[in-house]
């Protein structure tokens, strides 16, 4: 009896865990541009498109619409406002994320932070 308590308990903390990994979800976003840039701060937020995932942020007055691909530990985006495009890659801490950025043919990388809302 207790085995399978023990078994059962597990199983819901794991779900649990998983469920707030899940990229899912609206945040606020902080980062800074690559190469020691500008400081920014906006909102950010993801939806399951299938196996895929709709990424746009707000800063600033503008928009940045991304598509990405990943799951409750990983997120890869690649990314585009007007002519700006670029890709980022985030990693789960907790139920928010972090990751790095660049714009498509950039040499330096700015990081971001999305903290769930």
């Amino acid at each position: 009896m207790l085995a399978k308590f023990a078994a059962a308990s597990t199983a819901i903390v794991l779900s649990a865990l998983t469920a707030l990994a899940d990229p899912v979800g609206r945040y606020s976003v902080a980062g800074s541009n690559p190469g020691g840039g500008a400081r920014y701060s906006g909102t950010v937020t993801v939806e399951r498109t299938g196996d895929t995932f709709r990424v746009t942020w707000d800063i600033g007055g503008q928009t940045f619409v991304g598509t990405g691909i990943g799951n409750d530990k990983g997120l890869a985006v690649a990314y585009r406002s007007g002519n700006q495009t670029g890709i980022a890659i985030y990693g789960a801490n907790g139920p928010n994320w972090e990751g790095a950025w660049t714009y498509t043919g950039g040499r330096d990388v700015g990081g971001e932070a999305w903290t769930r809302r």
